[in-house]
């Protein structure tokens, strides 16, 4: 198994009250697999997404993505695993508004030691994978809303990560550009191997998946997996 969760429980104090996203959460996601996970605000989907990416830690439990036990990394070590492993998408995309697509996407790349030659090769290469080589010098406010999470995506891929996590990619999209964005992960998925966790509440957005999960207060419910993906989505 790619991802393989056991037990997985996240907790933090606010004020006198524990606070309990996650309890003792378990689940398996094959290399390469499409997974969505839905449910209602406040039921630990984005705190599972997070956990998954490296970005928080859990209070208690096994997680182990791709052979790496990452429940007990340091920050640091997370730090540099992620950077080496994860690509993150937004449902806001947070892109720089100064720069180009082309220096968004390379952002992440100028904390590698690859050359500047190799970086624009990279670089170039994702934004062609989604379908932006003509507008790499483009701003953020000359591209729609669908291009700013095309070149969100490439930076995400830039460096080749195993894993993508996605939080409400479509989210901010309208119907059109939601399909488009859609279909480019699934190609990411069966093309590219990449092995997808998105959180998402559109059903229609969740169907693009191999399987969907639901999450509600804190745990997957029984018999909640449906079948794989309906192929008339996109």
């Amino acid at each position: 198994m790619f991802i393989q969760i056991r037990n997985l429980s996240k907790s933090f104090k606010k004020g006198p009250n524990l606070i309990t996203p996650l309890e003792e959460l378990s689940l398996e996601v094959p290399r390469g697999e499409f997974l969505a996970l839905m449910g209602p605000s406040g039921s630990g989907k984005t705190t599972l997404l997070n956990l998954i990416a490296g970005i928080d830690t859990p209070t208690s439990g096994e997680l182990n993505v791709d052979g790496r036990d990452i429940a007990h990394l340091s920050r640091a070590q997370l730090t540099k695993w992620r950077s080496q492993h994860v690509g993150y998408i937004f449902q806001l995309y947070h892109l720089v508004p100064i720069l180009s697509a082309f220096e968004n996407v390379e952002l992440p790349l100028l904390l590698t030691k690859l050359s500047r030659s190799e970086r624009r090769v990279r670089t170039e290469a994702a934004l062609d994978l989604v379908g932006l080589s003509d507008r790499l010098d483009h701003r953020p406010t000359e591209l729609s809303g669908g291009q700013e999470q095309r070149v969100a995506i490439a930076r995400a891929i830039v460096h080749d990560p195993n894993l993508l996590v996605a939080d409400e990619p479509t989210g901010d999209l309208d119907s059109e550009s939601a399909t488009s964005i859609l279909k480019l992960l699934r190609s990411l998925c069966s093309e590219h191997g990449k092995t997808i966790v998105m959180v998402t509440h559109d059903p229609r957005a969740a169907q693009a998946a191999d399987r969907t999960l639901h999450l509600e207060k804190g745990k997957l419910l029984e018999n909640a997996e449906m079948g794989v993906r309906n192929a008339e989505v996109l």
